[in-house]
């Protein structure tokens, strides 16, 4: 039987420092599509452009560890692939286990640069 604990120690998680990264060009992420930030420190992001709207939170669902940034878009929210949680993408709240919130970051673009702030 499936357990829905959310166990999953996500280790990539970046450290929150305040540090503003530059991490790609606007064209490199094209809307309604997800991506993978992996950071020089090995931490990983998932970055996703909702209709020109950029959002970032951690790679990894809590529940089993599954890569976000492979998720399925659903207006300013991703569903898990492995076992359909929904994760808002302005708060990192999550939208069926309220207890298993992930982290978001802002996310600024500056002369066609994507730029989080860690």
């Amino acid at each position: 039987m499936q357990t829905f604990d959310s166990k999953y120690q996500n280790f990539k998680r970046p450290a929150r420092t305040g540090a503003l990264l530059t991490v790609g060009r606007v064209a490199d992420v094209p809307p309604g599509r997800g991506a993978t930030v992996e950071l020089t420190s090995g931490a990983e992001l998932a970055l996703y452009n909702v209709e020109g709207r950029f959002y970032a939170v951690e790679n990894f669902c809590p529940h089993r560890g599954a890569p976000l940034a492979d998720g399925n878009l659903c207006g300013a929210s991703v569903e898990c692939d492995w076992h359909g949680w929904r994760f808002d993408l302005n708060t990192g709240a999550c939208l069926n286990r309220p207890d298993s919130p992930i982290e978001a970051y802002e996310v600024r673009v500056e002369d066609g640069w994507i730029k989080i702030v860690v």
